[in-house]
C-alpha cells in the first residue's frame, strides 16, 4: 500500500492507494499515532486510490476517529470508491465518519 503524508496548517493530510491489509494497518497505524504523540488532531484522508481494506485497516481509522474526536479534532474521509465504500455502507461505518467527496 502506498502512503503519503503532508502536514498543513497543523492538518495532517494523508493520501492512500492500493490494498491495505493486516501487514499495513500495523504501518498506517505507527505513522498515524506519530502525528497524534506530537500533538496533531486533524486529520484528512484521501482514500480514492484504496482498493480493498480489511478489518484491521478499518479498526485503525475507528481507533484514530475516537482519539481525534477526544482531543477536540476530526478525522474525515475522501473519495470512497467501489467496494471500499460498499463496505463502509455495510458495516454502517458511513454514519459515524465524516465523509467527504
Amino acid at each position: 500500500m502506498k502512503q503519503e503524508y503532508n502536514v498543513t496548517d497543523n492538518k495532517v493530510k494523508i493520501s492512500l492507494a492500493g490494498s491495505m491489509y493486516v501487514e499495513d494497518a500495523a504501518v498506517f497505524r505507527e505513522r498515524l499515532m506519530d502525528y497524534a504523540n506530537k500533538g496533531h488532531k486533524l486529520f484528512h484522508i484521501d482514500m480514492s486510490g484504496v482498493d480493498y481494506i480489511d478489518s484491521s485497516g478499518l479498526g485503525v481509522l475507528v481507533s484514530l476517529h475516537k482519539m481525534a474526536l477526544q482531543k477536540g479534532g476530526e478525522l474525515a474521509l475522501y473519495g470512497l470508491r467501489g467496494v471500499v465504500k460498499e463496505l463502509f455502507e455495510l458495516t454502517r461505518l458511513i454514519r459515524v465518519f465524516d465523509i467527504r467527496q
